[in-house]
């Protein structure tokens, strides 16, 4: 049996998946601007930052958007380049979130009624063991 197109195969197929998976920033510390720019870049186009994290190399900010959605998003730490951002409403099941038929008349839960209060469950839940 030929064993050398199976090895040559393998080892396309071994650099192929590494390259792919490489999604992290690979800028040199030294060219890195500080993270209170990328601040200021993102609070005077209307972002509201909590944190601002190292993270695979890239600054990951978490915080809201000029829409105010909950965002987290990855920039590259040397330009400020954009990487990956992820909303809060981009979870795969919210396909019972579809928000366009909403007529005029309703209105978003008010900020008091998305947060809990302390006791986050009401009276006592019930188990059954079988």
């Amino acid at each position: 049996m030929n064993i050398k197109p199976i090895v040559i195969s393998l080892s396309l197929l071994l650099i192929s998946v590494s390259a792919l998976a490489d999604d992290d920033c690979d800028d040199p510390v030294a060219g890195w601007q500080p993270r209170e720019n990328l601040r200021k870049q993102l609070e005077a186009e209307g972002w509201t930052v909590f944190r601002i994290k190292v993270d695979d190399g890239c600054y990951e900010v978490k915080g809201r958007d000029p829409n105010g959605r909950r965002v987290e998003a990855e920039y590259s730490p040397a330009t400020f380049e954009l990487m990956e951002i992820e909303r809060e409403d981009d979870d795969d099941d919210d396909d019972d979130d579809d928000h366009r038929g909403k007529s005029r008349n309703d209105s978003e839960p008010t900020n008091a009624e998305r947060v809990p209060r302390k006791g986050i469950v009401k009276g006592r839940p019930s188990v059954t063991v079988e």
